[in-house]
C-alpha cells in the first residue's frame, strides 16, 4: 500500500491521540510560560509564545475534526507532526534555544511517528528534529535576565525545567504507547476472531458441498421409498397396527423429501418452491410441528409467548434448520422431554431450549465455544448440528449461548434480532 493512499481508522485514532497530546501539551506550556514569568522572574516573550500556543491549540481542534472522517493518509499524520516540530522549535527559538530544559520535547513527535507510521517516515522526522536541535545552537534568542536573578538562581530553575519536561516527557510518551498497546492488542484479538470464522465458514462450505451432493443422491432412493409404502400400505389395509406403522414411514420420507427440497432450494436449484414471508408465530409453530413429526416419543413442553400475528419476517430455510439442530441436541441428551421457552417482540426474538441430560462439566465447559463440539459418546455425534446453527445464528445477528444447568441438563439460549430477517423480505 503507498503512504499516500486513504488509510482506515487506526490512522484516524492516532490522529485522534495526537490531537489529545497537544492540547495537554499546550496547557502544560502555557502554564508554564507563566508560572516562568511572574513566579521566577523570567522575561519571556510572551505575547509571540503566546500566539504560538494558539497555532498549535488551533491544530488541535483541526485535527481532532479531521480524526471524525474513516480515511486519514500517513501522509497527513506525518504533516501535523511536522507542524509540532515547527512550533516546538518557534517556542525555543524565543527562549534559549538549545538552553532551554524543555528541548528534549523534540523526543514525543520522534516516537509518535516511530510508533504509528512506516519507517522511512519516523527516519525523516528522526532527520528533521535533529536538525532543527542543531540549528538552535546557533539560531536563538536569550532569556533577558531581571535585576533579581543570579548565576545560581538561573542553575536552579534550569534543574527545575529539566524536571518538569521529565515528568512530561514520560507521561505523554506512557500515555501515548500505552494507547497504542492498547490498540494492537485489540487488532491481534479481532485479526484472531476473523481467522477463527474464516476457518470455520470453510468447514461450512465443505459441508455444504457434501450436502448438495447427497441431496441429489438421496432424491432418487427416497422417491422408491415413497411408492414402496404406498404400495404396502394399499397391499395391507385390513391389518390397522401395520398401516399405522407404514403411515408414519411415509411420513418419515415425506419430511425427508422436503427437508432435501429446502437444501437445493438454497442452493438455487430449480426444485426450490420458495420460502416466502411468513409470520414469526406461524413459522415458529410450523417449525415445532415439522419436529414433533420428526421425533414422536419425545414430549415437547412449549410455551410461545408474544403478539399475534407476529411480525412478518422471510421464511428461513437455514433459521428453521437451525432452531431444529438444538432441538435434536436436546432430545438426544433428553430422550423424554424437553422444555422450550419462546418470546417474541416487534424487532427480537428469544427462544430458550432446557434438557434434562448430563450437563456441562467443566471441560465441556471450556470446549462448548469451539467447533464440532458434542457431548454424545464418541462416535455417535460429531457437533455438526451445533456448528451450523451457531453459524446461522451468528450470519442472522443472532446470539447462542449454551449453559449448565444446576439440576442437570443443558439452557441454550438464543437471541435474535428480527430486523435481518425483515430487511432481507423488504429486499
Amino acid at each position: 500500500m503507498n503512504a499516500s493512499d486513504p488509510q482506515p481508522a487506526p490512522i484516524a485514532e492516532h490522529l485522534k491521540r495526537l490531537t489529545v497530546l497537544r492540547s495537554v501539551l499546550v496547557c502544560v506550556l502555557a502554564v508554564t510560560i507563566g508560572v516562568a514569568q511572574l513566579g521566577f522572574g523570567v522575561e519571556l516573550r510572551w505575547v509571540t509564545m503566546g500566539g504560538l500556543l494558539l497555532v498549535l491549540l488551533a491544530a488541535s481542534l483541526f485535527g481532532w475534526r479531521r480524526s471524525r472522517r474513516a480515511h486519514i493518509t500517513e501522509a497527513e499524520l506525518f504533516l501535523q507532526l511536522l507542524l509540532d516540530v515547527a512550533t516546538l522549535s518557534g517556542l525555543l527559538y524565543l527562549s534559549g534555544g538549545s538552553t532551554n530544559p524543555f528541548v528534549s520535547l523534540y523526543l514525543l513527535p520522534l516516537v509518535i511517528a516511530a510508533t504509528t507510521l512506516p519507517p522511512r517516515y519516523a527516519w525523516s522526522m528522526a532527520a528533521v528534529t535533529a536538525i532543527c536541535y542543531g540549528l538552535l545552537f546557533f539560531f536563538s534568542l536569550p532569556i533577558a535576565a531581571t535585576h533579581s536573578r543570579h548565576a545560581e538562581a538561573d542553575f536552579h530553575l534550569h534543574v527545575i525545567g529539566m524536571w518538569v519536561n521529565f515528568l512530561l516527557s514520560a507521561g505523554l510518551i506512557a500515555f501515548f504507547v500505552g494507547r497504542m498497546a492498547q490498540a494492537i492488542r485489540v487488532r491481534d484479538a479481532e485479526l484472531a476472531t476473523q481467522k477463527e470464522i474464516a476457518l470455520r465458514n470453510e468447514r461450512i462450505v465443505a459441508l455444504g458441498t457434501l450436502a448438495a451432493g447427497a441431496a441429489h443422491e438421496l432424491g432418487t432412493p427416497l422417491s422408491t421409498m415413497a411408492v414402496v409404502l404406498n404400495e404396502l400400505a394399499q397391499d395391507h389395509a385390513d391389518e390397522p397396527e401395520l398401516s399405522r406403522d407404514l403411515v408414519t414411514l411415509g411420513q418419515q420420507v415425506a419430511i425427508c423429501k422436503q427437508t432435501i427440497t429446502r437444501m437445493v432450494a438454497a442452493a438455487g436449484e430449480a426444485r426450490a418452491e420458495g420460502g416466502g414471508a411468513q409470520a414469526v408465530d406461524a413459522f415458529l409453530r410450523e417449525t415445532l410441528e415439522n419436529w414433533r413429526l420428526l421425533r414422536p416419543s419425545v414430549t415437547l413442553a412449549e410455551r410461545l409467548s408474544g403478539p399475534t400475528p407476529g411480525p412478518t419476517i422471510l421464511n428461513e430455510h437455514t433459521l428453521r434448520q437451525a432452531i431444529v439442530n438444538l432441538l435434536d441436541n436436546a432430545a438426544d441428551a433428553s430422550p423424554h422431554s424437553v422444555e422450550l421457552d419462546c418470546s417474541w417482540g416487534v424487532d427480537h426474538l428469544r427462544l430458550e431450549i432446557r434438557d434434562c441430560g448430563p450437563g456441562l462439566d467443566a471441560e465441556a465447559q471450556t470446549r462448548v465455544a469451539q467447533g464440532f463440539f458434542s457431548t454424545k459418546p464418541h462416535g455417535q455425534g460429531n457437533g455438526i448440528g451445533l456448528l451450523l446453527a451457531k453459524a446461522t445464528f451468528e450470519r442472522l445477528g443472532g446470539r447462542l449461548r449454551l449453559d449448565g444447568r444446576s439440576g442437570g441438563g443443558i439452557r441454550a439460549l438464543l437471541e435474535l434480532p428480527l430486523h435481518s430477517l425483515m430487511s432481507r423480505q423488504r429486499g
